[in-house]
């Protein structure tokens, strides 16, 4: 009896001893991970810390700013163009969203799903699209577009950017884990390809439906090179352009980082609000 019992006792001492071992293993990593931290987050913190800062006084890094003013944001929100420059990234962005999260989807449901001639084909052909850099075909773009009077118009800053190939890769690997079966019993109940993609494909790729918004989102707000040759007057032009017409005024570095302050706003908003989608597509990705 004696000896039966001093297993359990033993055991649990290990298992004790091996708590601890790694508890105390954890702390350089810990701390490394929040050095990675501070460092990756100390340039934002920077610019928000400059762009409350008094025009023309001292602030960092040379020292602590005496005292914090929105008087910076407030001059750029007043800016002319600001608010027409801000409601053009937020068409340009949600409209690209919304249609490329639609037809990729669509694409990476067919991909994945379904059974027709040339498939592979077709899918690594568009998938090595992904190998051209954008820069090599902006000016043949740039010339159809010029050929179809799509230029400074918003549906020739949307259109061009809509076939993302990297959109419906990520949606046919999420879907080709989805199970057959799901599927099949929708076609014996009698339900059309629309009806299977509403009531199955959507609710469960909405964790990556939300982790691929943000990223579209994020691209198309900061997007640069494309809106400035397209968006040629300020009706077409979007914040990214907009602002870099200031840097050619007599501003303050103050007012500079305010600007780039105000741009970095909504992408943070957008991450905040689909963080929990985020961390969901995550922990699927992790289960499949």
């Amino acid at each position: 009896m004696t000896i039966t019992a001093s297993r359990p006792v033993a055991q649990v001492g290990a298992a004790r001893v091996a708590r601890r071992r790694w508890r105390r293993s954890r702390w350089p990593l810990a701390a490394l991970l929040a050095l990675l931290s501070v460092l990756t987050v100390s340039p934002f913190l920077a610019m928000f810390v400059v762009a409350l800062s008094p025009a023309g006084r001292p602030t960092v890094p040379a020292q602590w700013p005496d005292s914090l003013t929105f008087d910076n944001i407030a001059r750029v929100l007043s800016a002319s163009g600001f608010a027409t420059w801000t409601v053009n990234s937020l068409v340009y962005a949600v409209v690209s969203v919304v249609i490329i999260l639609l037809t990729s989807s669509m694409a990476g449901y067919a991909f994945a799903k379904k059974r027709f001639p040339g498939r592979e084909a077709m899918f690594w052909t568009f998938l090595a699209t992904m190998m051209v850099p954008f820069q090599a075909t902006l000016i043949p773009t740039f010339v159809l577009v010029n050929s179809l009077d799509g230029v400074d118009t918003f549906w020739g800053l949307i259109v061009p950017t809509l076939a993302n190939s990297q959109a419906v890769f990520l949606m046919r690997q999420f879907i080709l884990g989805l199970p057959d079966e799901l599927f099949d019993a929708a076609k014996v109940d009698g339900a059309s390809e629309w009806r299977v993609y509403w009531t199955i494909v959507v609710p469960l790729t909405r964790p990556i439906l939300a982790t691929l918004g943000v990223f579209v989102f994020l691209w198309h707000w900061n997007d640069f090179l494309w809106p400035l040759v397209v968006g040629q007057s300020d009706a077409t032009r979007t914040l990214t352009v907009g602002l870099t017409t200031l840097r050619t005024e007599e501003l303050q570095l103050s007012v500079l980082m305010a600007s780039a302050a105000v741009s970095v706003v909504p992408c943070l908003l957008v991450f905040f609000l689909l963080q929990r989608y985020l961390v969901n597509s995550i922990a699927m990705t992790g289960l499949k």
